[in-house]
């Protein structure tokens, strides 16, 4: 997409307007380029232009051919896609993201008057299977907790992320992106910086900010001897910069094969687990919304299935009709 001047100015946008992370911005990239491939593949009555495609006037002639066939999409052209992805057998949930790319590609189209109608605006995302986020019960919670060894100054590190990863739930990339200056010990809260640039301030239990005082303690002894430590971030690696979320992962991994539990879980189980234990224990959905990050309530809401089983023990000790209770 070296020439395609719209398609980077979309990118710009994410990157620069929509405050978008590398990350996010580089799988709409990816999306982009794949569907371009796609486009360009096809035959060329698909990629003709039409009186119904939307496009406010044709291309000029300064315009690039790869241009000039994403202006002509139609919505049959969007649907031959998605049957091509179905049919190289993607799963629901990458087809629906990558007909999410061409929404936004498109919607961004019509707003910088490329287009006057969105081609994708009539294709329905495909129904997706609902897949309940894994977590893990407190004490598996607590065995992985304290497994970093608290008397070196790596696994006091490690063993202070993932505590606070489990009090706050925030994300990788919001632990990792955390500055000294984030964490109010006195105040017990972070300063979050979220997604799209949001910030927000969430509490910290007392457990995490203890083993995080006890990190600090070590990494400032380990500062003063080295010059290359970066003296705002909070967690560093063992050369003193920031760690990166793929770092997380792999220390995350070495704990959970330590402790005997499932190797197949992430960092982002510990948010997962402190969002269903919070609710577990009487905490209500707006407030775990907050405390998560979350924009929409409904993506906090598929916690609440998780649940189920406390809302049953609850029903079976508190119905009056309820077998268990004597007539």
């Amino acid at each position: 997409m070296k020439n395609c001047a719209i398609v980077h100015e979309f990118l710009d946008y994410l990157n620069f307007e929509k405050h978008f992370s590398e990350h996010t911005a580089k799988c709409y990239s990816a999306d982009l380029e794949q569907f371009c491939r796609h486009l360009t593949d096809s035959s060329p009555s698909k990629l003709s232009h039409s009186s119904d495609s939307g496009s406010v006037g044709l291309a000029t002639q300064t315009e690039t051919k790869l241009e000039q066939i994403l202006l002509a999409v139609t919505t049959d052209s969007i649907r031959a896609y998605m049957a091509a992805l179905n049919d190289k057998q993607y799963s629901k949930s990458t087809t629906a993201r990558k007909l999410a790319t061409l929404r936004s590609f498109y919607k961004f189209l019509v707003k910088r008057s490329y287009l006057t109608t969105n081609p994708v605006i009539s294709v329905r995302t495909p129904k997706q299977d609902k897949k309940l986020p894994k977590f893990l019960e407190y004490e598996q919670v607590k065995r992985l907790l304290e497994t970093p060894p608290a008397d070196s100054w790596l696994g006091a590190r490690d063993r202070a992320m993932m505590e606070t990863l489990y009090s706050t739930g925030i994300r990788v990339s919001e632990l990792v992106g955390l500055n000294i200056e984030d964490v109010d010990f006195l105040g017990e809260v972070l300063h979050i910086r979220g997604k799209g640039k949001k910030e927000r301030i969430t509490p910290i239990g007392s457990s995490a900010l203890q083993s995080v005082q006890h990190y600090m303690e070590f990494r400032n002894r380990r500062a003063q001897s080295n010059s290359n430590f970066d003296p705002k971030v909070l967690f560093v690696n063992k050369h003193g910069r920031r760690l990166s979320t793929r770092s997380v992962r792999r220390k995350m991994d070495k704990y959970l094969k330590m402790a005997g539990l499932d190797p197949s879980i992430s960092p982002h189980t510990l948010r997962h687990s402190f969002a269903t234990h919070m609710l577990n224990n009487g905490a209500d959905l707006r407030s775990v919304q907050e405390l998560l990050g979350h924009q929409s309530l409904s993506t906090t809401q598929v916690y609440t299935h998780l649940t189920t089983k406390k809302l049953k023990e609850v029903y079976d000790n508190a119905h009056p009709r309820d077998d268990k209770q004597e007539d």
